[in-house]
């Protein structure tokens, strides 16, 4: 599965663009999802519009947050993607695919409306991990103890969701 976004986290009103890999294995892949109001909700039926291999949402809402997937007619599907569409003022941008074990991740604590190096302190599972003067914060060489939930504040602007 491949999507034009790169974090999981959006802001309400943003367009994405998702689509299954294609390839001679690949053809008749569906794009699925499952979020709070549709269960194995199919591309073009319950959201979305189809565009070739791809699936667009202009306008993303908070509804639209949830677990996101192709499935080809035989029953296999591809990784998930769960994406989180904030109608909040700040998100946090992470790898939306899941990385690799020594890899290094950046997050950016980024607003909707001002620059995105504006200072911001991350959270890991609710405690405060570090405070940084430019709103990223880079995790070297992963592992299986850096596994968590993230958010990050930024001072008058608010808090990322999870």
């Amino acid at each position: 599965m491949r999507t034009n976004c790169s974090s999981s986290q959006l802001f309400k009103d943003e367009f994405v663009s998702l689509s299954c890999e294609e390839d001679d294995s690949s053809a008749g892949w569906t794009l699925r999802r499952n979020t709070s109001t549709d269960t194995r909700a199919e591309c073009g039926d319950e959201f979305g519009q189809p565009a070739g291999s791809s699936c667009n949402i202009s306008y993303t809402d908070p509804q639209d947050s949830g677990v996101y997937w192709c499935e080809s007619r035989e029953g296999a599907i591809s990784n998930m993607v769960n994406l989180t569409v904030s109608g909040g003022s700040v998100i946090l941008q992470s790898p939306v695919l899941p990385v690799m074990e020594g890899d290094d991740v950046t997050l950016l604590c980024q607003t909707k409306t001002t620059p995105s190096n504006l200072p911001a302190a991350f959270y890991k599972d609710g405690s405060l991990i570090r405070k940084q003067p430019t709103g990223h914060m880079t995790i070297q060489h992963v592992s299986r103890s850096d596994e968590g939930l993230y958010k990050c504040d930024i001072s008058g602007h608010g808090e990322s969701p999870s």
